[in-house]
């Protein structure tokens, strides 16, 4: 079993924001995996599936971004997961837009959400699908950017990044990292 952890903030007013780039592809993979019914557990909204024959819980942690490591642990618990079946789809900001990398374990780089699940887990090692949000233009603050929604070109941009998020979890599942970095990366 994966646990597929998609990081954002909850709440309206920050739908669709670059930061919330994971919970955006989680949404994905619950449409192309048919997944209808989302329930509350853990901290974590959560829904049930299966993709070649391996079950995975999608789940978007609800206790804003800084302390996704409380419901991401709860959950591996619950569900009887081990970090090296555990993957977190993550805005990143040193990754063009439009553009996604998947790897296996590294730092936060300043993520706080990487952070809180690395600070709950005792560990690093999970993979990662970083969702390329470039950095912000001209003396734009980190914080407004992120916590932005994309428009015109960025927008299209950004949905492209998310649909081949969500692609790229599905191969990952289906095929290891070494051929999903040689597809995607």
């Amino acid at each position: 079993m994966y646990l597929i952890a998609g990081l954002g903030n909850p709440g309206g007013e920050y739908e669709h924001t670059r930061h919330n780039a994971g919970f955006d592809v989680v949404d994905a993979l619950a449409d192309e995996l048919g997944c209808r019914y989302w329930k509350a557990e853990g901290g974590a909204l959560t829904a049930r599936g299966a993709w070649r024959g391996e079950d995975v819980v999608l789940a978007k942690p609800q206790s804003y971004m800084n302390t996704s490591g409380g419901p991401v642990k709860t959950l591996m618990k619950t569900y009887g997961v081990d970090a090296d079946h555990l993957i977190v789809i993550h805005d990143e900001l040193d990754i063009d837009p439009g553009t996604i990398r998947v790897k296996f374990g590294g730092g936060h780089a300043g993520h706080n959400g990487l952070r809180s699940i690395g600070d709950k887990l005792g560990t690093r090692d999970w993979y990662r699908v970083r969702v390329g949000i470039g950095r912000p233009p001209g003396r734009k603050p980190v914080v407004d950017w992120v916590l932005s929604q994309p428009k015109k070109d960025d927008l299209e941009a950004f949905q492209h990044a998310v649909a081949l998020g969500s692609d790229a979890v599905r191969f990952l599942v289906e095929h290891g990292l070494e051929k999903t970095q040689q597809q995607y990366n």
